[in-house]
Order: structure tokens, then sequence, then C-alpha cells
């Protein structure tokens, strides 16, 4: 085999067999505790479930780069603007 090479093995982009299992069971489990409607119970029984809802839980949903589109790429600008302040 060259180096750099690939000769067999799983094709790139091919999804976990385990990962998908997991992550059907884990859905599954949600939906027999109350689905969508405990979940908002949760998050409002107590300030300190709010945070954990809104620090933890809803930012995995979100995606992990953005990047914009290839014929619309995302341009950030910066602006800094300085002010004299007399005493």
């Amino acid at each position: 085999m060259a180096k750099g090479v690939k000769t067999g093995g799983r094709q790139k982009g091919t999804p976990n067999k385990m990962t998908q299992t997991a992550k059907d069971a884990i859905a599954l489990a949600a939906e027999r505790l109350g689905g969508t409607d405990r979940l908002v119970a949760w998050a409002q029984e107590d300030p300190a479930n709010e945070r954990v809802f809104w620090g933890t839980i809803y930012p995995k949903l979100l995606p992990l780069q953005v990047t914009g589109d290839a014929d619309n790429p995302l341009q950030v600008s910066h602006k800094i603007a300085f002010e004299v302040i007399k005493p």
C-alpha cells in the first residue's frame, strides 16, 4: 500500500451503525419519558434546569461552524471607533 492511499475499509461518509443505534435508543427513551412536553415542563421546574437547557442541550442542535455557501460566502467586518473623552 502506497503512503496516503486508502485501499480498504469503510468508505468516507458511511454512517456508523452503533452510533445510529445509540441515537435511536436515546430518542425512543426521550419519547417514552414524555417527549417535548416533558422537556418543557422540566426546564420550567427550576431556573437551573432552564440554564442547562439553553447552555448545554440546545447548543448541540446548532451547527458547529457557520460558513455560508460557495456562491454566497459569509463576509465579516469589524469597526473600531476611538472617542476622546475629556475629564
